[in-house]
């Protein structure tokens, strides 16, 4: 034979190893354990489990105790129900793409669909499946059976396929149905694994004078590759092992491919393939020099603990990823493993049939699988980057995750660096989750490897940029000028606004041209507001801002509208010994001398008025200049008579002042 050439994802699939790995391990501990079904279609492999003591049954009638594994094709939930019922034990083999279409037709079925199923009806895949709408589903296995459906257009419909099923058919089942013009919604479910297998075969069919597929008769999916390898090469050959092989059929000449199912176990497909390589005489080296049977090993990588390799996703479960490392064993990779970063969502990071650098954590984890580590490569990585920006003391960047007592977790390619809440800025941040999920540059201002101890501080970064903001700043702003800022703090004696890293001071007095004894009745912190630049002293850094604008200035308008000889009604506001400030808006305050208040003597303001009333006042004097308006409440009452007799007088002495 002048070439041999292996499909790549011939053998078992990872559902089948799995539920493989799963029966073992049962026979290992000598518990009693049951098979619901054969475990495979391959009949060396539940030979050698019966061998080492697991039953197969078909019915739980008469188990009374043990352990029930469920094998890769799944089963109904009838059967998780009696095994709970009975108080019987269950190692669940499913494959967790099966498990995935169970869930699916669950979930469908209780929305009050139909389930369409399409598959083989006797294959126990298909029937498990079925088992999870009650029994209720309309099973297809051919386009003929498609265009025979004689579907309700009142209902709902919903589509899944069995896991092994051909993509090709599956599309052509799918177009017939969806004439009818009903509503349907369609769930792509053949097993990626299947979907690559029939691919490479079909491809490989395509090159070679002869194929060769190994597998049980009974297998399905077996079937479906001999189906498409013989459209492509008549010469398909379907085999169970080595005995059926008739080498004497084989020429020196000929180009052969080789594939096998899901349930064919990597040591029949060895024999096959070694057996076939050597029985012709000058065919045993290969242009490298070696057998086939040595190449074969040779493809088989040797890894061991601490290795740093490169492997091909092939499944994406539960967030557990499994790599094909061209070992024996595939490798997995835990959610734990994945990545330093606890959001990073591994499904939502890589995808079946990519490359990616993985670390060897343990060439067996107890299940025969590899157990790696993405999480370690990332950490590795991420440790030379901090080291670089320690010793060169430059910036780095790292998302922060966490906040935790004292400070926040950033991560810089998988390894945690501690910012204390000390270093995060250079003025104290009292709720620091603002920072969550954001990414923050730093510098690395400690670090101890053996310890894992790595500090990272952002203070004198953020020092130096709000210098260099503040030099900017104070080279364009300037007095009576109009900015936009926030609200950065709040005090007693007015407000602190950042204006680009800069911040400005609001007195109390320039928040409002009213009254006000508290900031916060006007402003709030993180508020944008607009400000009018007052004061700049660059020399101390110093700006002062005002929200009165002065084109609103009550006072501007006093004089008009608060006329002399009006009587207006206002507010006591404030008591002093000579008198009452009365406010009559906003802004404008007039005094009430205690001369005006009653027309009797009085001692003190208080024993004729009080803080919050409303009282009726004339108005005698305006100057809208000095923001000083007179006012008599006694005028205001009196009859007009004694008011003119007593004018002249009375305004030469209430002499006002703003004093308090």
């Amino acid at each position: 034979m002048e070439q041999i050439t292996l499909a790549k994802s011939a053998g078992f699939c990872f559902g089948v190893k799995r539920a493989i790995e799963m029966a073992y391990g049962q026979m290992e501990k000598g518990e009693l354990t049951y098979s619901y079904g054969p475990l495979i279609h391959n009949k060396e492999v539940t030979n050698d489990l019966a061998e080492k003591g697991l039953s197969i049954i078909d019915s739980l009638d008469g188990i009374t105790s043990g352990t029930i594994l469920i094998r890769s094709h799944g089963v109904g939930k009838f059967l998780y129900d009696s095994i709970a019922e009975k108080n019987l034990g269950i190692v669940d083999g499913t494959c967790p793409f099966v498990k995935k279409i169970h869930d699916i037709v669950q979930a469908q079925f209780d929305l009050g669909k139909t389930i369409l199923l399409v598959g083989d009806g006797k294959h126990p895949e298909v029937i498990g499946i079925n088992g999870w709408c009650a029994d209720e589903a309309i099973i297809v296995g051919s386009v003929a059976e498609a265009q025979s459906l004689e579907l309700d257009e009142t209902k709902k419909y919903a589509v899944v396929v069995q896991t092994t099923f051909r993509q090709n058919l599956f599309d052509e089942i799918i177009l017939a149905i969806q004439k009818q013009a009903v509503d349907l919604e369609v769930f792509q479910t053949i097993c990626s694994a299947t979907e690559k297998r029939q691919a490479e075969a079909a491809e490989l069919s395509q090159k070679v004078d002869k194929m060769i597929v190994i597998g049980d008769k009974k297998s399905s999916n077996t079937q479906k590759l001999v189906e498409i390898c013989h459209k492509n090469c008549k010469k398909t050959i379907y085999i169970e092992t080595i005995c059926d092989l008739v080498l004497n059929n084989f020429e020196k000449s000929d180009i052969i491919g080789i594939t096998a199912g899901a349930s064919t176990p990597p040591a029949i497909i060895k024999e096959v393939v070694v057996t076939m390589a050597d029985a012709v005489e000058n065919v045993e080296m290969l242009e490298d020099g070696m057998s086939f049977a040595q190449m074969l090993e040779e493809s088989l990588v040797t890894l061991h603990t601490g290795d740093v390799v490169k492997g091909t996703v092939i499944q994406v479960v539960g967030e557990e990823i499994s790599v094909n490392l061209g070992y024996k064993s595939d490798g997995v990779i835990p959610r734990g493993e994945f990545s330093g970063d606890t959001t990073v969502v591994p499904s939502e990071v890589v995808k079946v049939g990519d490359e990616i650098e993985v670390f060897v954590v343990r060439v067996n984890d107890g299940d025969g699988n590899v157990l790696l580590s993405r999480k370690r490569i990332e950490a590795q990585k991420g440790l030379e980057e901090i080291e670089v920006a320690y010793n060169e003391k430059a910036v780095i960047t790292g998302l922060v995750t966490e906040v935790v007592k004292g400070g926040l977790i950033a991560v810089v390619n998988g390894v945690r660096v501690f910012i204390p809440s000390s270093q995060v800025s250079n003025r104290f941040i009292e709720d620091l989750s603002v920072f969550k999920g954001q990414e923050l540059d730093f510098n690395i201002i400690e670090m101890d490897r053996v310890k894992r101890r790595y500090i990272g501080g952002r203070k004198a970064l953020v020092e130096k940029e709000i210098s260099a903001k503040r030099a900017a700043l104070f080279e364009t702003i300037e007095a009576g000028v109009k900015a936009t800022g926030t609200v950065s703090r709040l005090t007693d004696f007015g407000a602190f606004v950042d204006l680009g890293g800069v911040d400005g001071l609001i007195h109390i007095s320039e928040m409002s041209w009213g009254r006000i004894t508290n900031p916060k009745e006007v402003l709030k912190e993180g508020q944008t507001v607009e400000v009018f630049i007052l004061n700049v002293d660059k020399e101390k850094g110093k700006i002062s801002l005002s929200l009165k604008d002065s084109a609103m200035n009550p006072w501007k308008i006093a004089v008009e509208k608060y006329a002399v000889g009006t009587i207006v009604e206002g507010k006591v506001v404030r008591m002093v010994p000579f008198g009452a400030f009365v406010e009559l808006e906003a802004g404008v305050d007039g005094l009430v001398h205690i001369s005006q208040i009653a027309n009797k003597h009085v001692v003190k303001p208080e024993d004729e008025l009080k803080v919050g009333e409303v009282i009726s006042v004339k108005v005698l004097e305006v100057n809208a200049d000095q923001k000083k308006i007179s006012l008599s409440k006694r005028q205001a009452e009196a009859p007009e008579e004694e008011v003119a007799a007593e004018e002249a007088p009375v305004a030469e002495e209430v002499a006002v002042t703003e004093e308090a």
